[in-house]
């Protein structure tokens, strides 16, 4: 499929080169080839600029399908990765989305992308900091805050979708309890090894639909409903 370009650019040119763009084009040919579907998705990562929010030394490697290193010993996700989850939810305009794990802030900018009111919870101050001075400036505007996000953020709950881009020993009670019916949670789930991305979907009547997926790799979601903090 060939991506839309945004009616007005989020983001300014001097920020793109040729070689950047040809190195996205290739990286959305490889995500239809493993299977991404989703044109809306596939759209937003062709538009979001995944060379900004990792290291300049890093630029050129931005655009394979590979996890990079940010700072606190966190990763970017791998695009496949963020592409796999992000279609999973099963998004609608405009739905009010949880992230937990602002990280980079390169997922919440595709969930931006896609026109979904984001709200995102991130740890480490300073992870926090650079992610919201980063997407400020490129014109995307989430909701973000500093905390523990095993625990959610019951202010403005209930969501129509939350995705936790952490690995959770169980999948966290809090985290489900603050669905919206019809609402999609989106999850990796297991040990600090591997984790199976699960999919619990909240129906009317209060009943629950839970669907397992891939193994993946993620760091630790670190909290009160997720692993305790190696540095205490």
């Amino acid at each position: 499929m060939s991506a839309k370009t945004p009616k007005t650019p989020i983001q300014p040119p001097e920020h793109d080169t040729p070689k950047l763009m040809a190195l996205r084009a290739a990286l959305i040919q490889h995500l239809e080839n493993r299977g991404i579907e989703s044109p809306d998705v596939l759209n937003a990562i062709a538009t979001v600029l995944r060379h900004r929010f990792v290291e300049s030394a890093f630029a050129e490697r931005a655009y394979e399908d590979v996890a990079l290193p940010i700072e606190k010993e966190q990763t970017i996700s791998q695009p496949y990765t963020v592409a796999f989850q992000t279609e999973c939810l099963n998004l609608n305009s405009r739905e009010r989305v949880l992230e937990i794990g602002t990280g980079s802030g390169y997922q919440c900018a595709i969930l931006c992308e896609m026109g979904m009111q984001v709200f995102s919870i991130e740890r480490h101050p300073r992870l926090y900091q650079q992610a919201q001075k980063l997407l400020e400036s490129m014109g995307y505007k989430p909701i973000l805050k500093l905390g523990d996000g095993s625990i959610g953020w019951s202010t403005y709950a209930p969501f129509d979708a939350i995705l936790v881009t952490a690995a959770c020993p169980d999948v966290p009670e809090t985290l489900v309890d603050q669905l919206a019916p019809g609402g999609r949670i989106v999850l990796p789930v297991g040990d600090l090894e591997k984790q199976i991305m699960m999919r619990i979907t909240k129906h009317a009547d209060g009943s629950f639909t839970e669907e397992s997926f891939d193994e993946f790799r993620f760091v630790p979601l670190i909290g009160s409903e997720g692993w305790d903090d190696p540095e205490e």
